[in-house]
């Protein structure tokens, strides 16, 4: 049994007596006796109510000269904010007062319109046994079973943050990656678990609960797949690599090259392509899987619907797009754009983007000069250098998020601007019609190409007005994002993150950046 309390009224007025708990009970809470008395307004000397609760000697200590009436035994009833639980709190009387009864309780409970869930059982043991200052369940309602969305299960890594590992050597392997996930025909690519509803809770009002609306989708298939009669699976139609392009789960074959030069000229394939050499400068590799490079990439474009790996590296005026990953053992002098993560081994003087992190290690692992920006985390060795290469780094949303935006703001801009030029002539025209004007057939071919135009626009001011507010609610969805230096970073390096900006003063070591109290600040790794 806890330890509790009672008031005993005395020659020189009121006191408390306090009982040590048995059992496994626990000792009273002076704060209980304190809302007791409050409840009752009954004064109280501060000193002598924690007096008596620390020594819990059951020696009546005096603690107001007032004598009080005779209290009965009291319950002190709470309900939870969500109304899901009812809690109550039995107080003894003063020596010689009344007690509660069980259907004092009950009709307490009716009278706060308490009507599900009651727990007669409990009450009924208190009744039986008496446990003062112990806090029992008297009502308790039925929660919300909440039900769970439908989701498409991929039968393979859809993970865009290649992870590098390290050799015993200490250098990097940035090639054994798992990036390309090569199928048989027939195998299973994707699962579809549909939606389950929720099942409704009832609080102890009797009031009904609503679980949360449970969302549908579905599998998307591009080529090279069969979806089942029942859209439940998709299987692969042909050997190949498995990757999700614009959302749609693809299999696609693979080109092979010795290099991409004259000999070539520029590529556009549907699959991947893997090149044994070099991509030689002015020339370009468009496909839409992934593209593995042995040799350098010059000064030439690659545009991936999948990953890019490229063995060596990319440097003078190259640039690299993938709607997947960038893996490249250096980037020099180049505009890297992945939808997903990068990883390098050192990245030099170049515009470097990803929609996810960026991991720059091994044994060089640095960051010098230029731009590098990742929606979540980059990650480096070193941060600009000792020669003070003008190096910014950026962090905390999806840098082709915002650049859409920036998109879609102009076009309905310059959407708006139209409409408000065309309007005029189109008013125009309709009033004069209906005043019984007429016009050559000139006239009225011009007016309904305006009319074709005004439609058109409105549509499109429409339509990008829904993307830009999805896109805003994406940016809002946005995770804490940070910058993390496993060993310097150098003055001068510009370190953002979000709409926030640091510039390193003086040598920075294994730290963390990070956002707190409305600051770019230091943490510990």
């Amino acid at each position: 049994m806890n330890g509790y309390f009672q008031l005993v009224v005395t020659e020189e007025g009121t006191g408390i007596k306090v009982y040590k708990p048995t059992g496994d009970g626990t000792p009273l809470d002076v704060n209980m006796v304190r809302d007791y008395l409050d409840d009752k307004k009954i004064q109280y000397d501060v000193v002598k109510i924690n007096e008596a609760v620390t020594n819990q000697d059951e020696t009546v200590v005096v603690f107001t000269e007032t004598k009080i009436m005779p209290e009965r035994e009291y319950c002190r009833i709470e309900s939870s904010k969500d109304r899901m639980t009812v809690t109550a709190v039995f107080y003894p009387p003063t020596e010689g007062a009344e007690l509660l009864t069980e259907k004092e309780i009950l009709d307490s409970l009716a009278y706060r319109k308490i009507v599900y869930g009651v727990q007669t059982e409990n009450i009924h043991e208190f009744f039986e046994h008496r446990k003062y200052c112990t806090e029992i369940v008297v009502a308790e309602g039925k929660p919300v079973k909440q039900g769970t969305n439908a989701k498409v299960e991929y039968h393979f890594s859809v993970n865009k943050r290649p992870k590098p590992t390290v050799k015993e050597d200490g250098s990097v392997d940035y090639f054994n990656l798992d990036l390309i996930h090569n199928v048989q025909e027939g195998q299973l690519l994707a699962t579809l678990h549909p939606e389950v509803p929720g099942e409704p809770g009832i609080n102890t009002l009797g009031e009904n609960i609503k679980p949360a609306n449970v969302k549908s989708t579905y599998i998307k298939f591009g080529k090279n797949t069969i979806l089942s009669e029942d859209k439940m699976t998709l299987t692969a139609a042909k050997a190949g690599h498995v990757t999700i392009k614009e959302g749609k789960v693809t299999v696609s074959d693979v080109l092979v090259l010795a290099n991409v030069d004259v000999s070539t000229g520029n590529i556009d394939a549907e699959g991947s392509v893997e090149v044994k050499g070099v991509v030689a400068s002015n020339f370009s590799i468009k496909a839409g899987g992934n593209v593995v490079v042995k040799g350098i990439v010059e000064d030439a474009t690659i545009i991936s619907g999948a990953d890019v790996i490229l063995e060596c590296g990319v440097k003078a005026g190259g640039k690299i797009t993938a709607d997947g990953n960038v893996v490249a053992k250096f980037i020099e002098n180049a505009t890297v754009t992945a939808n997903g993560g990068i990883s390098s081994e050192c990245i030099l003087h170049s515009t470097v983007t990803s929609g996810t992190e960026i991991n720059v290690t091994g044994k060089r692992g640095f960051i010098a000069g230029g731009k590098v920006c990742a929606a979540d985390r980059i990650q480096a060795k070193i941060l600009g250098s000792e020669m003070g290469a003008n190096t910014v780094i950026e962090v905390g949303a999806d840098p082709q998020l915002k650049l859409r935006l920036k998109e879609l703001q102009k076009g309905m801009a310059e959407a708006q601007k139209t409409l408000e030029g065309i309007k005029p002539t189109v008013e125009g025209f309709s009033k004069m019609l209906k005043a019984g004007a007429k016009f050559t057939p000139d006239q009225v071919a011009n007016v309904q190409k305006l009319v074709g135009l005004n439609k058109t626009l409105t549509q499109k001011i429409q339509d990008d007005s829904t993307e830009y507010q999805e896109l805003m609610e994406k940016l809002a969805e946005q995770k804490e994002a940070d910058v993390i230096v496993e060993g310097t970073a150098y003055p001068g390096t510009i370190v953002n993150i979000g709409e926030l900006s640091m510039i390193v003063k003086k040598p920075v070591q294994y730290s963390r950046f990070i956002i707190k109290e409305g600051d770019v600040r230091l943490a510990p790794i």
